[in-house]
C-alpha cells in the first residue's frame, strides 16, 4: 500500500498536470476567438464587422493636455505629434519634445489624447474618430541616490518621500489589425470598453495605450523650471490574443495592488509578458508552473528528512549554520535593494527553515520554569564528534581563503562603490562574500563525504528537486529583474550541484550508513536476522 508522502506526490502531480491542459485551453481560446457567421436567412445579421476593411485612409493625432475627459475642444489641447499617412499595419519609433503647462510643473498631471481618424478630417468632429487618454505623469517619491560614504556627506544626498510628478518617456500605441467579425451580442469582455460602432454596424478601429510597459526606474523628474521633456511615441500593430491578454492583465494588477501588492511588485510580473514575445511567454508560464512543483516536493522532503533526522552524523553542522546566516544575510539584502515581493516572501520562508535546521543542528530545547525561559542543547554521539572533527578541520583550511577575500571586497567596495548608506554598504558587502564565495561553505560538506566515503547521510530526494530549481532558475535569472548579484548566484549553484552528483556517482550508497531516517541497512539486516533466529529457538 502507498504510503501518506507518495498519495500527497501524486495528488500534487495530478493536480499540475490538470492546471497545465486548463492554462492551455485558456491562451488558445484568448488568441483564437470564435468568428461570428453571418446568417443564411435576410434580415438583420448579428456580427459587426471591422471598418478597417474598407481601407480607409487614417490619420493618428496626439494632444497633450492637464484635463482628462474627452469633452474638450480643440482650445483645451496641444497637438503633440501628428501622422497624415498613417497605416494600421506599419511600425514606427519616434520621438518628440513635449512642452510642460505651468500646472504640470507644480506637481500637476498631463494626460495624452491619442485620435484616429480619416485623413482630412478633424479629430473633434468626425464620427468616424476612435479615442483613448492616458497620463504621461506619475506621482511617485524620488529615488534615493547613492553616493560615496568616504567623500560625500549624506545630507546633501537625502531624498525627501514626498511624492512629486514623474515624466513618462514613452507612449507606446497600438490598432488592433485583425479583421475579426464578432457577434454583437458575444464581444469578447475584454474589448467591451474599446468597440465602438458606426451607423452602419461596423465597429471603429480598436485603439489601445499599452501603459503596462512603464517602469518606476525610468521614470524622470518634473520640477518647477522643466520647460520641456522628451517623448518617445512608438506605434505597431497588434493582435487580437495580445490586445484580449493586456486588458486582463490591466485587472489583474489592479487587483493584486488590493491586496497590498506594490507596484515594483507587479512591474516584475509584466515585465514577463510586456517584454517577451508569445513563444518566450509560453515558456516563462510553464517553467513557472514546474518551478513551483519542484518548490513544493523539496520543501515537503526537505522538512520530513528533517523532521525525522535525529542525529548529524556524516553532516556538517558548520554548512547548516553558514546557510542560516547566509539566508538571512541575503533577505536583508534583496529587502534593501527593494526587490519584488515574489522573489523576498520565498527567500523569508526559506530563511524561517533554514534558522529551523540550525535549532535541530545543534539539538536545541526551549523550556519554561514559570516565566523564566532556558535553553538546554542535546548531547553528541561519537560519530558526531567524528563527523564534527573533520568539519572544523575543513574550515580551518577554508578560512585561509575566504576571510580575506572578503575583507577585500568590502574594502574596495567602500572605496570605489556608491551606496545609499552605511548600512547598505554592510549588507552589500556581506551578501557580496555570500554570493561570490559562499558555494565555499559547502565545501565542508563535500569534504566530510571525501573522508567518510559516502553521501548516503544527505536528503538526495530533496536536493535532487532542489537541483531541478537551480538550473530553472538559470532561466529565470535572465527573464526576472533582480540584482546582478543575486543573478550570478543562480549560476554558483549549477557548481555545487555538479560537485555534488559527482561525489554521489564516485562513492556509491554505502549500507553502512545511516540513512535519512536515521537506520541503516546493515542494523535492519541484523535485527531481521535477530527475530528469525528468536523465532527458530522459541519453535524448537
Amino acid at each position: 500500500m502507498p504510503s501518506v508522502g507518495s498519495i500527497i506526490n501524486y495528488a500534487v502531480i495530478g493536480l499540475f498536470v490538470a492546471y497545465l491542459i486548463h492554462v492551455s485551453l485558456v491562451m488558445f481560446q484568448l488568441f483564437n476567438p470564435e468568428q461570428c457567421v453571418p446568417a443564411s436567412a435576410k434580415g438583420s445579421s448579428p456580427c459587426i464587422t471591422p471598418y478597417i476593411s474598407r481601407n480607409p485612409k487614417l490619420q493618428l493625432s496626439l494632444y497633450t493636455s492637464v484635463k482628462l475627459k474627452r469633452e474638450l475642444n480643440e482650445k483645451d489641447m496641444s497637438l503633440a505629434a501628428q501622422y497624415d499617412n498613417f497605416t494600421i499595419d506599419g511600425e514606427f519609433d519616434r520621438s518628440v519634445n513635449v512642452t510642460i503647462p505651468r500646472k504640470t510643473r507644480n506637481n500637476g498631471t498631463l494626460f495624452v489624447h491619442v485620435f484616429v481618424h480619416p485623413r482630412g478630417e478633424s479629430p473633434f468632429r468626425s464620427s468616424l474618430a476612435t479615442y483613448q487618454s492616458a497620463p504621461l505623469t506619475k506621482y511617485a517619491p524620488p529615488r534615493l541616490e547613492e553616493f560615496n560614504l568616504l567623500s560625500e556627506s549624506s545630507n546633501e544626498n537625502t531624498s525627501s518621500e514626498v511624492p512629486v510628478t514623474h515624466w513618462k518617456t514613452k507612449v507606446v500605441i497600438s490598432v488592433l489589425q485583425d479583421h475579426l467579425s464578432m457577434n454583437r451580442q458575444a464581444v469578447p469582455q475584454e474589448l467591451l470598453q474599446y468597440v465602438r460602432l458606426t451607423q452602419r454596424g461596423e465597429y471603429l478601429p480598436i485603439l489601445f495605450i499599452n501603459n503596462l510597459v512603464h517602469k518606476s526606474k525610468q521614470l524622470k523628474p518634473i520640477n518647477a523650471s522643466t520647460v520641456e521633456m522628451p517623448l518617445r511615441i512608438l506605434y505597431s500593430p497588434i493582435s487580437i490574443g495580445w490586445l484580449r491578454l493586456y486588458s486582463t492583465l490591466e485587472q489583474s494588477v489592479k487587483m493584486m495592488q488590493g491586496l497590498g501588492f506594490g507596484e515594483k511588485d507587479t512591474e516584475e510580473v509584466l515585465s514577463l509578458f510586456t517584454d517577451s514575445g508569445l513563444y518566450l511567454l509560453a515558456l516563462t508560464v510553464v517553467i513557472s508552473m514546474f518551478h513551483l512543483l519542484f518548490d513544493f516536493l523539496a520543501f515537503k522532503n526537505d522538512i520530513s528528512y528533517w523532521r525525522k533526522r535525529n542525529t548529524m552524523a556524516g553532516l556538517s553542522t558548520r554548512t547548516v549554520v553558514w546557510r542560516g546566516l547566509s539566508q538571512i544575510i541575503i533577505f536583508l539584502y534583496l529587502l534593501d535593494q527593494d526587490t519584488s515581493l515574489l522573489i523576498l516572501i520565498p527567500a523569508g520562508i526559506g530563511t524561517v527553515i533554514e534558522m529551523w535546521k540550525v535549532k535541530k543542528a545543534f539539538k536545541v530545547q526551549l523550556s519554561f520554569t514559570g516565566i523564566k525561559p532556558s535553553i538546554s542543547f542535546g548531547t553528541t554521539t561519537d560519530s558526531e564528534k567524528a563527523t564534527e572533527q573533520i568539519d572544523s578541520q575543513a574550515m580551518q583550511y577554508l578560512s585561509y581563503v575566504l576571510y580575506p577575500l572578503c575583507l577585500a571586497g568590502a574594502v574596495y567596495s567602500l572605496l570605489y562603490v556608491p551606496h545609499k548608506s552605511w548600512y547598505s554598504w554592510v549588507i552589500k558587502s556581506l551578501v557580496n562574500g555570500v554570493y561570490a564565495f559562499g558555494f565555499l561553505f559547502m565545501l565542508p560538506q563535500l569534504f566530510v563525504n571525501y573522508k567518510f566515503k559516502s553521501v548516503a547521510h544527505l536528503p538526495w530526494r530533496a536536493f535532487m528537486y532542489k537541483a531541478f530549481n537551480t538550473f530553472i532558475d538559470d532561466v529565470f535569472a535572465f527573464i526576472i529583474t533582480m540584482p546582478t548579484a543575486h543573478r550570478l548566484a543562480c549560476f554558483r549553484d549549477d557548481i555545487v550541484f555538479v560537485l555534488y552528483l559527482y561525489q554521489r556517482w564516485l562513492y556509491p550508497v554505502d549500507k553502512s550508513r545511516v540513512n535519512e531516517y536515521g537506520m541503516s541497512f546493515e542494523k535492519e539486516k541484523d535485527a531481521v536476522t535477530g527475530n528469525v533466529n528468536d523465532a527458530k529457538e522459541h519453535t524448537d
